[in-house]
């Protein structure tokens, strides 16, 4: 069976994670592409759509002509819930790129929608398809850690702001580096934790190195007057349970400790961290160990062991969840807490009080 796929947003992480991955699964179609700039979606439709694939600039004008079983939405933050609800309403299911919308009404609305609609929606997670992260889930749910009751979710970056499409722009996005790259690692780590009940949240965000001219940076300097978001951001979580999470996150700050989309986690039988590599530590026999998990087999000429790239994992368990008619692996309502948390985070830092949640 062929399902025909449809994208919204011909840019950066469609041509770079969405269109490539869906690629190489074989049930996939890609046949409507849609941009508002117009020669963006000819190339995207060049490189891999069908030769009856069609271009749009108007959304609504792709879900009426085109019949679609699934819609790609990789916009900015602030159209994720729009343009989701519009497309489970025309009856695709729908994978939005992260986060899953710029607010947590918005988020709580895709979810309203999907229920409705009877559609899956899901939520572009891919760290979780890494080995390690696929690893650690299994030992988690194995509860070879037991209780895991403090965690740390790391996004910093000594010095890699996106300098390019609307990342600095804050009505746009929502937020800077915590709702971009924080949310993966929050993502990441309540996903190993299984815990999805936060009590509240207290947190700082910061415009300290922003305002710099002639910024050094993976991507060349960006304008001071341009980056209207936060360039760090740092938040302090407390569950229903009593267990806790810090969440850093940073595109610029002054530490050598970087590390994106990673996890540490202390629980009641061991503790795992992925800060090189990964790293299962405890107690034995009254001695401490620390095991580290060898990823790739290695060892053979001509074969790297690398496997699938997480993107292409992603796209292909997508795909079979709606074959299969299964749970996505990312649940939306497991995207709306991360939403619902680093929103928080947000208005603890204006107000300087804690923000509690599902009060």
């Amino acid at each position: 069976m062929s399902l025909k796929v449809g994208i919204i947003g011909c840019g950066g992480i469609a041509n770079g994670k969405h269109l490539p991955a869906l690629a190489e699964v074989k049930e996939v179609e890609l046949v409507a592409f849609c941009d508002l700039i117009v020669e963006r979606a000819e190339e995207a439709k060049m490189h891999y759509g069908t030769l009856t694939a069609k271009t749009f600039t108007d959304y609504q004008e792709m879900l009426k002509d085109v019949e679609l079983d699934i819609v790609h939405v990789c916009t900015p933050n602030n159209s994720h819930a729009e343009l989701s609800i519009a497309a489970m309403k025309a009856d695709c299911h729908v994978m939005c790129e992260k986060p899953m919308a710029k607010t947590a009404e918005q988020a709580r609305s895709m979810i309203e929608a999907a229920k409705k609609t009877g559609k899956k929606l899901t939520i572009g997670y891919q760290n979780r398809f890494r080995k390690d992260s696929m690893y650690l889930h299994e030992i988690c749910q194995e509860e070879e850690l037991g209780d895991i009751y403090f965690a740390k979710a790391h996004a910093i970056r000594r010095r890699a702001v996106p300098t390019w499409g609307v990342f600095l722009d804050e009505e746009a996005q929502g937020g800077g580096p915590l709702i971009d790259i924080g949310t993966h690692a929050l993502d990441l780590t309540l996903w190993m934790m299984n815990n999805y009940k936060p009590k509240y949240v207290v947190g700082n965000t910061y415009h300290k190195l922003s305002e710099t001219e002639n910024a050094a940076n993976a991507w060349g300097p960006w304008n001071p007057k341009e980056f209207t978001v936060e360039d760090s951001a740092f938040g302090y979580i407390v569950m229903e349970n009593g267990a806790a999470i810090f969440l850093e996150s940073s595109w610029a700050l002054n530490s050598l400790d970087v590390k994106e989309a990673k996890t540490t986690l202390s629980g009641t039988k061991g503790g795992a961290d992925m800060n090189d590599g990964l790293t299962i530590n405890g107690e034995d026999h009254s001695m401490l160990f620390e095991k580290k998990i060898e990823l790739e087999p290695g060892g053979v000429d001509f074969y790297d062991g690398a496997g699938d790239k997480p993107e292409v994992l992603e796209a292909q368990s997508w795909i079979d969840a709606i074959l299969n008619d299964t749970d996505p692996v990312v649940k939306p309502e497991e995207a709306l807490v991360v939403t619902e948390i680093l929103e928080a985070i947000y208005q603890a830092s204006q107000t300087n009080q804690p923000v509690f949640l599902n009060q």
